[in-house]
């Protein structure tokens, strides 16, 4: 049976709370974004998408 771990082991477990990601086809990136105010805030060079973060439609 898996676990989650413990607490303030060094590692986020699960999807990180208030960002998302939406793609962006004519760069061909991943950018992220703060749900609370709708901002971008980062993107990925190579091309795959960030890891525990939701996808937009």
């Amino acid at each position: 049976m898996a676990t989650n771990g413990k607490p303030g082991d060094g590692h986020r477990n699960g999807q990180v709370r208030e960002r998302s990601q939406a793609y962006n086809p004519k760069t061909e990136t991943w950018t992220k974004r703060d749900t609370q105010t709708g901002k971008f805030m980062d993107g990925k060079a190579d091309g795959s998408p960030f890891k525990g973060v939701r996808k937009e439609k």
